[in-house]
């Protein structure tokens, strides 16, 4: 059996993060890959928070240490291939990609980052800056042997956008490890409070506001509305915070399968993993239509898509699944059935790992 070592160079922010634990935990079984990992932290802490400019753009911050990271693997083991994700540490190492076969993944080009980017407090620079970058990742495509989007929102871009052929281009989903979310039992109809789930660490950016609005009117239903976030709330009837729960952890897990609906109406989004970790637990998911959400959350089939900012929508979709416990389960199965077959985080990355063997 062919032996392969390839070097993962994996931004570390926001579901990133999430999506990185998932893939070491499936590349380790592969037996014909050693993997060396270069993981690229987003905060600043000692002497780089006083160095300008690096403290304050992450495409910079990441693209040095990517520059590091790169040169202390090569150091350790003869690569067969290298694996950026996501291109924002991969843009300053265009040199590395061509003399290491490399593959870069993404969820988002930077355009459609900067379509959504007022609500990532994100704005766009001048016009001579804005060429400037759109150039260095446009030479970054080209450098890359292949390039890995997670939805065909992004490779559409990749091919509009940046000039990449579609046959340099794959499709492959970040995912979670379905098993691991199944619920143990079967859901079935039941008595108790309807329980609506809403997980997100921005709050406010993934419509936690509209959704406490849209709550405050159903809440004579009986509902109650769980909330996993790092932002405070003040306390109100119905209300249970959770501000410490870790990814993938078995306390998560067990909210999901208490939960009877997940709702994330997201103002800006990419592919959010917690859609995954929701389909997987057989929850019906209400979100918005935004970005990729549609190539995960099929609108009457696994849940629904309202507009963004539609507090109306948002209240009529709610109440339409917690008065209508068959929808539920209908939709919630409907639901595992959509992530087992395109969000499994082991198939997926067993795909991934197809394509840098390739590649190498």
């Amino acid at each position: 059996m062919k032996q392969y070592q390839f070097g993962f160079i994996l931004e570390q922010a926001l579901g990133h993060i999430t999506h990185t634990k998932n893939l070491q935990a499936t590349v380790e079984q592969d037996a014909a890959v050693r993997a060396y990992w270069g993981l690229i932290p987003f905060g600043t802490d000692g002497i780089a928070k006083s160095i300008p400019v690096f403290r304050s753009n992450w495409t910079i911050r990441a693209g040095v240490r990517a520059r590091r990271a790169v040169m202390e693997l090569t150091k350790a083991a003869a690569l067969d291939a290298l694996f950026f994700h996501t291109q924002v540490p991969a843009i300053l190492s265009t040199d590395q990609l061509k003399r290491v076969p490399s593959v870069v993944s993404l969820d988002a080009t930077p355009l459609q980052y900067d379509a959504l980017g007022t609500v990532y407090g994100h704005q766009r620079g001048s016009a001579w800056l804005e060429r400037t970058k759109w150039r260095l990742n446009r030479d970054c495509f080209r450098a890359a042997r292949h390039l890995i989007t997670w939805s065909e929102w992004a490779r559409q871009s990749l091919i509009h956008d940046y000039d990449v052929s579609p046959e340099k281009i794959t499709v492959i989903p970040p995912g979670v490890h379905v098993r691991e979310w199944l619920r143990p039992v079967s859901r079935t109809r039941t008595d108790a409070p309807v329980k609506i789930l809403f997980v997100g660490g921005d709050f406010a950016r993934k419509g936690g506001l509209l959704l406490l609005k849209s709550f405050r009117t159903l809440r004579s239903l009986g509902v109650e509305l769980h909330v996993v976030t790092r932002d405070a709330l003040s306390p109100e009837p119905g209300l249970f915070l959770y501000q410490n729960m870790q990814p993938n952890s078995p306390a998560l897990k067990a909210l999901y399968h208490q939960a009877d609906i997940f709702c994330l109406p997201t103002y800006g989004d990419c592919l959010p993993m917690v859609l995954s970790e929701a389909g997987a637990a057989g929850l019906p998911v209400v979100s918005t239509h935004v970005a990729a959400i549609p190539e995960i959350v099929h609108d009457n089939k696994t849940g629904a898509l309202i507009p963004i900012g539609d507090v109306e929508a948002l209240t009529a979709a709610l109440r339409k699944l917690v008065s209508d416990p068959a929808m539920r389960l209908r939709q919630g199965a409907q639901a595992i059935d959509t992530v087992s077959k395109q969000f499994d985080a082991s198939q997926n990355t067993q795909r991934l790992l197809s394509v840098l063997k390739q590649v190498a």
